[in-house]
């Protein structure tokens, strides 16, 4: 392969492992990088064309800044695929990307992509988002193949609050399924959420038609829908009548959705933004109201238009 890249990972959980594996299969040379790894940062991203974050949100910070003292080629493209908001700016990883690079392209990589399904090579399709479209573009053909389709974007910002914003609404499905309140009252649910989404995401800048795309609607549905998603577990469990400590004990990696609610809730109230389902998700993780009480807050919402 001619146009053979070198693509650097970043973090060696589920969903970096699954983005290695597409970069590896299309014959690019990939090096994975996780906290444990004997190798430092700096050696693993010498000479690499792209750079991809797949860390949590938590380590994203971290990394930046042991990266930002390290030789990064100018040419290098810096791809984020984490999906969460920084408790303490706000920010969204991105965003944290650029600051601490701001001389690079930065790629933002979401859409309905649970890790298991890719892992079992199952067909999925994402979207690659930048201001740079020649960045978006070569990321699209790094990661894309007949099982894996490659959407570009030029709304990097609402690409990658679709695929925050809707783990909080992962959270609210998954109780809505685990009180058995049946398909109406989920159809009801996911779409009060999309609107809800589109809200937020209008209000700090983003397109309001990327979020009826896959990153926006389709990254929703999946997480709504599937036990394969870790917010929807959350929600699901608290309401079987677990403790969160207890389900986060137990939970294979992280729910973002845990602390995006909270971002999302003191953001909010400075913006005076209205987040009804976000407000009852934040109610229910602190402990404040059960899942039945929660849900019944939101049918029980003052009368008005759609």
């Amino acid at each position: 392969m001619t146009n053979q890249k070198l693509v650097t990972i970043l973090g060696g959980g589920a969903w970096g492992t699954a983005l290695a594996v597409l970069a590896k299969a299309n014959g690019h040379e990939v090096r994975v990088w996780s906290r444990r790894s004997s190798e430092t940062l700096a050696t693993v991203i010498q000479g690499a064309d792209m750079i991809l974050s797949a860390v949590s949100m938590k380590g994203v910070r971290a990394v930046t800044s042991q990266l930002v003292s390290s030789p990064v080629s100018p040419e290098t493209i810096f791809v984020t695929a984490t999906k969460g908001l920084d408790p303490q700016t706000t920010c969204t990883p991105s965003q944290i990307w650029q600051e601490a690079f701001p001389t690079h392209a930065v790629v933002v990589l979401s859409g309905p992509n649970l890790s298991k399904e890719i892992q079992q090579e199952l067909p999925a399709a994402t979207v690659v988002a930048s201001s740079v479209a020649s960045a978006a573009e070569l990321v699209q053909v790094v990661f894309s193949s007949d099982r894996f389709r490659v959407y570009t974007n030029s709304d990097p910002l609402g690409v990658e609050l679709g695929g925050t914003l809707k783990n909080v609404m992962a959270i609210a499905a998954g109780v809505c399924d685990g009180l058995q309140l049946g398909t109406n009252a989920k159809a009801a649910l996911v779409t009060r959420g999309l609107t809800e989404m589109v809200r937020i995401g209008v209000h700090w800048g983003a397109n309001m038609e990327t979020f009826y795309g896959l990153s926006g609607l389709g990254d929703l549905l999946a997480t709504c829908n599937s036990p394969l998603s870790r917010n929807y577990q959350v929600g699901y469990q608290l309401a079987c009548g677990k403790t969160l400590t207890d389900i986060l004990a137990h939970l294979e990696g992280t729910a973002e959705g845990i602390n995006t609610t909270q971002v999302l809730v003191q953001r909010s109230k400075q913006q005076k933004i209205p987040l009804p389902i976000t407000e009852q998700v934040y109610r229910l993780l602190q402990g404040e109201v059960t899942p039945r009480q929660a849900l019944l807050e939101l049918m029980l919402r003052g009368m008005k238009p759609e």
